[in-house]
């Protein structure tokens, strides 16, 4: 898949929930590979939402409704760690120990 058709793509948990559009990918520097899909969620039209990291291994394609779906409530998803959306991270914050272990514990939805 390109880039391009990665970026703005809904995604939606098991239960058809929206739980936003991924916004961009982060992409390891040493390995290449795609480490995070930051995802969009919450606000309305692009105010007040929030931004998530979310491990790229978290995710499955839905190539049948041409989405991401991510096992995740909208629930919890509210109470993972996220980020403004002009202010990220830097790639040696604990926020990302934060993120990998939140979803390690994730709740099925």
């Amino acid at each position: 898949m390109a880039c391009s058709t990665i970026t703005g793509t809904d995604v939606r948990n098991k239960l058809g929930e929206d739980l936003g559009v991924i916004k961009d990918l982060m992409i390891h520097t040493y390995s290449g590979k795609i480490d995070y899909a930051v995802l969009s969620f919450g606000g309305f039209l692009g105010v007040g939402d929030k931004y998530f990291a979310i491990p790229w291994n978290s995710f499955a394609v839905d190539r049948e409704k041409e989405v991401f779906t991510l096992d995740v409530t909208k629930e919890r998803l509210k109470t993972a760690p996220g980020f403004d959306k002009d202010n990220w991270p830097d790639s040696a914050s604990p926020y990302f120990t934060t993120v990998n272990q939140f979803y390690e514990k994730n709740v099925v939805v």
